[in-house]
């Protein structure tokens, strides 16, 4: 069915805009004065008028093309959530969350979604049809919901789950824009030195044609190369990058990258620490919404985002197929925390399995952040440490030669 996006005015006279789907512009119109909207401008949505297969094109448009906010995600999954457990039915929370939108990226997928569950499928089908936006995780996690008759009450811990990972994820990032900032900035003064400065001063060197000293020597020669091979610096560090990624796209690269970024001194412990509060939030969250432990770990394992762990978890997942404990498989992979370890066994043993999950993945979010701070409460002073070194050398390299022509002179 064709979806179109229009803007109108509702009973108050206030401006609305958003998406709707009918067999045509005129049904569109039908349909919002139906809802007290005055349409002043009806748009077919799909991607070419020659379009015959539904709303293929602007699925494609929708899903490669665009990119969706996990905020937004987290957010219109609550509300969804929300109205379900006000009693409204699914479609028109649909309905609801689509109106909300104003017509933006996630608007157009929902309005698919809707047109799916309006044709017959559930809403975990419907969402499967759309992987870039929906990861498999929330399409389990619903599936769960509609089987257990507690949609809603999955719905809350799932959008939980997302607004936890997200703001984690976000606490992470502003913590070290500062240090990346400042070091940008004075890796520039240092380059402005190089450039603008050393080769004025290193002119005046070279007219005198007195000796000069190794350190300025070796500054001019620096100067000098970024002055005119500064393009090599940039190849090299473009080759470097696109390999590495290359690199990364085989199985032996992802694997020895990602066991590098766990051994970097200071960084690998907090990539572990957010890796393993991703795995104990999500199974937890899987488990209490009714979601089998093999098919939760199969789900956790695209989630962990590092080849070690994926690796970790599907031998935990093979490991409980077999009979064994999860404590056990855990502990087998070497991998993970002893503490983890302790507690995932307790609640294994007393049949709290998903609590102590939960407290397990509050512990190391919160560890997470504290590390964060320690962080970049360390590396603040070695940054400014290490760009006082570079320009003390620069203004050594600079003064020495002078030094030793005023000893000359007298």
């Amino acid at each position: 069915m064709p979806v179109f996006r229009y803007e109108g005015l509702d009973a108050a006279g206030k401006r609305v805009k958003g998406v709707e789907d009918a067999d045509s512009a005129q049904g569109v119109r039908a349909k919002l004065r139906k809802q007290g909207i005055f349409p002043t401008e009806v748009e077919e949505e799909r991607a070419s008028s020659a379009e015959t297969q539904g709303s293929r094109l602007a699925r494609i448009n929708v899903e490669l093309f665009t990119r969706v906010n996990p905020r937004e995600i987290a957010l219109s999954v609550r509300q969804l959530g929300t109205l379900l457990k006000a009693g409204m039915p699914l479609v028109a929370a649909l309905n609801a969350l689509i109106e909300q939108g104003e017509g933006n990226h996630l608007a157009r997928v929902l309005t698919l979604v809707r047109e799916a569950v309006n044709g017959g499928a559930s809403l975990a089908e419907a969402l499967s049809a759309h992987p870039r936006v929906f990861s498999p995780l929330m399409v389990n996690m619903v599936r769960a919901g509609e089987a257990g008759g507690a949609l809603d009450v999955v719905l809350a811990r799932l959008a939980q789950l997302l607004e936890t990972q997200t703001t984690l994820r976000g606490r992470v990032q502003s913590a070290l824009a500062y240090p990346v900032v400042m070091m940008t900035i004075g890796l520039g003064v240092v380059v402005f030195l190089l450039v603008k400065v050393v080769p004025s001063v290193a002119k005046i060197f070279t007219d005198m044609r007195a000796e000069l000293p190794t350190p300025t020597l070796v500054l001019m020669a620096v100067s000098h190369f970024l002055e005119h091979r500064w393009w090599v610096i940039f190849l090299l560090i473009g080759s470097v990058v696109v390999g590495l990624r290359l690199w990364g796209r085989t199985a032996v690269g992802r694997h020895a990258l990602d066991r590098f970024k766990l051994r970097i001194p200071l960084f690998g412990v907090l990539i572990r620490k957010v890796v393993v509060a991703r795995f104990a939030s999500t199974l937890s969250t899987l488990m209490a919404s009714g979601v089998p432990l093999l098919a939760g770990l199969d789900i956790v394992k695209s989630i962990v985002l590092n080849r070690i762990f994926e690796e970790a978890v599907a031998a935990v997942r093979a490991h409980v197929q077999e009979g064994g404990g999860i404590a056990s498989g855990l502990r087998a992979t070497g991998e993970f925390p002893a503490i983890v370890l302790h507690m995932v066994d307790v609640g294994e043993r007393s049949g709290s399995l998903e609590e102590m999950l939960d407290r397990v993945a509050a512990a190391y979010e919160e560890d997470v952040t504290v590390t964060v701070s320690a962080l970049t409460s360390l590396v603040e002073p070695v940054m400014i440490v290490i760009l006082g070194l570079l320009v003390l050398f620069i203004v050594l390299a600079i003064l020495l030669p002078i030094f030793e022509i005023n000893e000359l002179i007298k």
